[in-house]
């Protein structure tokens, strides 16, 4: 059975860290790509950063150079590091994925994210 579950959220005070891990079940993570979402209150859901097959990245402008999106291929592991946390970082988060065989990723909710976790929600304080 295909399972991402993600854990890590929580409440952090503006200027701080926190690290979301999806732990994948059912399938290898590191053959497909991978991308973490959030979703804030009456907002739409938006593409954070996301991790292709060969390792490339993509973040969207307003978390590029705080957030780190990496892979640890032992644990079939996909991690989200967010330092510099703002107020407008609050929101559930979402880990998804595809099995789609490609050397690309993509932020879009449309791109074809077949199997999401429940989401974990981070609050940041001002």
């Amino acid at each position: 059975q295909v399972q991402l579950v993600e854990s890590g959220g929580g409440l952090v005070q503006s200027g701080g860290s926190l690290t979301l891990t999806c732990i994948a079940s059912g399938f290898n993570l590191e053959l497909y790509p991978v991308a973490w979402f959030r979703q804030a209150p009456g907002k739409e859901r938006e593409g954070v950063a996301c991790l292709s097959r060969i390792d490339s990245t993509k973040y969207v402008e307003s978390v590029d150079g705080r957030f780190t999106i990496s892979r640890d291929k032992a644990k079939n592991t996909v991690s989200l590091r967010m330092n510099d946390l703002k107020a407008e970082d609050t929101a559930v988060y979402y880990c998804a994925s595809r099995l789609l065989v490609t050397n690309v990723c993509d932020l879009s909710v449309e791109w074809g994210y077949s199997y999401w976790g429940q989401g974990t929600q981070v609050t940041v304080a001002s």
